[in-house]
């Protein structure tokens, strides 16, 4: 596999992983370039994890809450 076709293999799971991320309530579009790529790049497990905290936080959470009162809202 060519060094492109691996970048745009990798571009392609980076854009399932922050539609991910999106359906789940992530505020994605805010993000700069640089948070994004990182989110990106999770590995299955690590996408899985981020996602259970969140359901988690969110279970105990008020039902409104400020998304910039956490994480400074990258995560929230």
């Amino acid at each position: 596999m060519s060094e492109n076709t691996t970048r745009a293999a990798g571009d392609s799971r980076g854009e399932q992983t922050l539609d991910i991320l999106a359906s789940h309530g992530f505020g994605v579009d805010g993000l700069t370039d640089e948070q994004r790529q990182v989110l990106g790049e999770l590995s299955s497990q690590e996408l899985e994890l981020v996602l259970d905290i969140k359901a988690r936080l969110d279970e105990v959470g008020p039902e409104v809450q400020a998304h910039s009162e956490i994480a400074g809202g990258a995560l929230f």
